[in-house]
């Protein structure tokens, strides 16, 4: 299957294809998805195939040399006026649907038994593998009935992140084991779908029952690392004495990484009167090089024990093939690499010696071939002794035979022929176009390395900038304004967000604004947590002297509440994954293909650059509406009504009263109340020339509406009273007076402005209050960084307003715990009395100095 065209397979006659078609000529066959999996059987003369997200078809080849010689046939008479013949096209077959024996759209897997069909697949949780009977020759190749089912134990197979039309990055892997008794999978030669263990390895690795029953095994291999293992004919059994399945799947091993190949070789060598080849080492190779080597070895008892050694070869392993001997052809994106498991020696150096005779190696060599990056490969089993020939397709989709050939000797002068001048021509021609393509990969990756520094050094300077501006105007600030609106049909409070680029700098892609919108908890749920959402908005072009404006809703959600203070930050993100991830990242044909669409690994999910812009806390007093101001875009709004409370509205008798739970507070409960009394003399000193003109009262109240759309309209009518309603559509009433306040210094009574809320609701009351107290106390940390000091005060004044209030704290908890133990009848004193301690702790007589 061509990685460049993954929905086409090409069939190619090579010297040593068991198959030979009537005429040495192409086919090409097109499928409605990827080509995953391949299994020919040589015998039979067919071939199976695994389409992606279709299911298993079947070829039979006969079918195909005969379409072939057709379409030759009928290109003989297309020959050219000068007498030359022209080249035949390549005939494309698509795939007659009817081909498709096994249709599943979760298969990823398959492998074939003499007898039966294994297939894999894909659930909502977990890996199901599936036995099928197989025809016998000549039948309806579709397979039989099932006869056979068991659930891996694994994780849940991951996510595929690109939609369900994108590939997996990894497919499981299947191999079949055969005892040495057993028959040899139907079809498979010793180098490619199955493999036959020795007596002793296979008892080790699967157990006793394998070996009595003289059962194969099938392997799998799963992308989570996993290696499990699974006996056919106890699951075959299963079927007619159900038990506990998962009893029938054993977990050899994890790899901690993609498992991307599996097979076995032999290590140890053969006597002269041997004929019959059986690997005594199984082979499992991990995505990112991580190797398992297992072989039956003796322990210091004498006991026969199986020995597990991982080894660590050059990653990502893009496929794998194992010879008739001790090596194993391993395909990384530099090139073709080979270590060898027998125990003489590394390919580097074979007289070294290391560990007991019998056993494994300690260390691999990796020794590079000299072949460029290939997709994938298999070993011929007529490679010469001593020797190997590889079949192989590159990244870019060429098709080519590898031979290997251990000996490192001169060749001898002899006479060069056309022939080989010829060949000797094309091979120094293919090295160089092989040259040309990894210069051009190279060059590409060198462009996206640069490319990726320049915007990493503009994301330097941007954030130096802003750290180095912490004090005056910042370079790039983002300012924050509230504002009611309709959206669907609902009174919305909306947060403007304004990006302004004063720099000389260019946010370009990767930069994006980060609004994190932090709800507060009930002011009545003390055990109710925070929340916090976070929009992320791209940034995308924003030149010098640009700007961006950023619109979101804080309120109210779902259960129509409005939980303010709200605080709203502002920060910049640069995402390193957006450029430095695209730069890591193999994009040439030498690269891994598997991970070409995915970022590397070395970058966390959350990796990036964060400029903190700004914070701004949204609270009752912005979030108050004044309708009978006149206030622009206020007479519309208000809390949207119940259909039914509306239509028993309609319904009442006129001139009754409502009998809902607003009305009967406002009718029978005085609103709740609390005040704060501020110096004077600090409220001209903080407030300056804007209370010009106007009473101090007036402008206190402008101050503390300044974010208020209101503010103009109170400064208008010199208003110091004002009455809003809050977003649950509860009235809020501000109220600014002038009092004196004697017996506090000793100089003399001490004008100051009484600033008192009223509120039929105890919760916006406390909004509102707390509101009022931030405010105050940035304005006395500000003056007091200022250098003004507080006149002299009586200290004994102070000591008896504090030990009143101590004196209210005791009786509060004194009747909170006598209402924990009161009947109903004798409760409702006690409540009474302690709203009326909480009335007077909300009126203090502290002056704020």
């Amino acid at each position: 299957s061509s990685a460049l065209n993954p929905e086409f397979l090409w069939l190619t006659p090579f010297p040593h294809c068991p198959v030979k078609p009537i005429h040495p000529q192409t086919a090409v066959y097109k499928f409605p998805g990827q080509v995953w999996h391949l299994e020919l059987l040589a015998l039979r003369k067919v071939l199976y195939v695994l389409c992606a997200r279709s299911g298993i078809y079947c070829l039979s080849l006969d079918q195909t040399t005969r379409s072939v010689t057709q379409d030759e046939d009928g290109g003989d008479d297309q020959d050219s006026e000068d007498g030359q013949v022209s080249e035949p096209p390549v005939p494309v077959i698509p795939v007659d649907p009817d081909s498709c024996v096994l249709p599943d759209t979760s298969l990823h897997a398959f492998t074939i038994l003499d007898d039966a069909l294994v297939t894999l697949a894909l659930g909502p949780t977990q890996w199901k593998m599936q036995l099928f009977e197989r025809p016998s020759p000549g039948e309806d190749p579709r397979p039989g009935g099932q006869i056979g089912e068991v659930e891996l134990s694994t994780c849940t197979p991951p996510a595929e992140s690109q939609g369900e039309s994108a590939a997996p990055r990894f497919l499981p892997v299947l191999c079949c084991a055969s005892p040495p008794g057993s028959r040899t999978p139907l079809g498979h030669s010793w180098s490619s779908g199955g493999v036959t263990l020795e007596g002793a390895l296979f008892g080790l690795l699967f157990g006793a029952d394998a070996a009595l029953l003289e059962s194969p095994v099938v392997l799998c291999g799963l992308p989570d690392g996993q290696l499990c293992c699974v006996i056919v004919k106890t699951l075959v059994t299963s079927t007619s004495a159900p038990g506990d399945l998962k009893a029938l799947v054993k977990i050899l091993h994890h790899l901690e990484e993609p498992v991307v190949f599996i097979g076995a070789l032999r290590t140890e060598p053969l006597a002269e009167d041997v004929e019959d080849v059986h690997c005594d080492c199984l082979v499992a190779l991990g995505h990112h090089g991580r190797t398992l080597a297992i072989k039956a070895s003796w322990d210091e008892a004498g006991h026969l024990v199986p020995e597990l050694r991982e080894y660590s070869v050059p990653g990502p392993v893009l496929c794998a093939a194992c010879d008739r001997s001790s090596r194993v052809y391993h395909s990384t994106s530099a090139g073709l690499r080979v270590v060898d498991l027998a125990q003489e020696g590394s390919p580097l150096d074979p007289t070294e010696h290391d560990g007991a005779p019998g056993s494994l190696p300690a260390l691999l060599y990796p020794d590079s071939l000299g072949v460029c990056s290939l997709a994938t490969l298999c070993v011929s089993s007529s490679a010469p002794e001593g020797g190997a020939e590889l079949l192989a397709l590159s990244a870019k989709g060429r098709l080519m035979i590898c031979h290997l050939d251990p000996h490192n000797e001169a060749p001898q002068p002899s006479r060069v022929t056309s022939a080989k001048a010829g060949q000797k021509i094309k091979q120094l021609l293919s090295g160089i176009g092989t040259v040309s393509e990894r210069v051009s990969s190279l060059k590409k990756a060198v462009d996206q390395r640069d490319k990726a520094l320049t915007c990493l050094n503009e994301v330097m300077n941007v954030s130096c900038a802003l750290l180095s501006s912490r004090e005056g105007p910042r370079p790039i600030s983002c300012t924050i304004s509230t504002a009611w609106s309709r959206l669907q049909l609902q009174d919305m409070l909306m947060a403007t967000c304004l990006l302004e680029n004063s720099s000389s700098f260019s946010l370009d892609r990767g930069w994006a604004l980060c609004v994190q919108v932090l709800r507060s908890s009930r002011a009545l749920d003390l055990d109710s947590a925070s929340s916090a959402v976070t929009y992320t908005i791209p940034v995308d072009q924003l030149g010098p002297g640009g700007r961006r404006e950023v619109t979101l809703p804080l309120g109210p959600g779902e259960d129509g509440a409005l939980d303010l203070p709200v605080t709203v930050s502002c920060a910049l993100f640069y995402s390193l994954r957006e450029v430095v991830g695209r730069a890591l990242a193999p994009r040439d044909p030498f690269k891994d293909p598997s991970s070409a669409e995915c970022t590397p690994v070395v970058l966390p999910e959350q990796d990036g650059v964060c400029l903190p812009l700004s914070e701004h806390t949204v609270d009752m007093l912005q979030g108050l509406r004044f309708p009978s101001l006149g206030v622009p875009h206020t007479e519309a709004l208000g809390p949207a009504k119940d259909p039914i409370h509306t239509f028993l509205g309609t319904c009442r008798v006129p001139g009754s009263q409502s009998a809902g739970p607003e009305s009967l507070r406002a009718k029978y409960l005085p609103p709740s109340v609390a005040t704060i009394k501020v110096s004077a003399e600090l409220l001209r000193a903080a407030l300056g020339d804007s209370h010009a003109g106007v009473s101090l009262g007036c402008a206190t109240l402008q101050w503390l509406l300044t974010e208020n759309a209101a503010a103009d309209i109170v400064k208008a009518q010199a208003l110091s009273s004002v009455q809003g309603v809050a977003p649950d559509g509860t009235d809020v009433h501000l109220i600014i007076r002038e009092v004196t306040v004697t017996d506090l210094c000793p100089a003399g009574p001490i004008q100051a402005m009484e600033i008192q809320v009223e509120s039929s609701s105890l919760a916006n009351m406390c909004r509102a209050h707390h509101a009022i107290v931030r405010r105050l106390q940035r304005l006395v940390v500000e003056q007091a960084a200022r250098g003004s000091s507080p006149p002299d005060l009586r200290l004994q004044y102070l000591h008896q307003m504090q030990a009143n209030h101590e004196t209210l704290l005791r009786e509060v908890q004194m009747l909170r715990d006598r209402l924990c133990t009161e009947d109903e009848a004798s409760s409702c004193a006690t409540a009474q009395r302690l709203l009326q301690v909480y009335r007077r702790l909300r009126s203090p007589s502290l002056l704020l100095l």
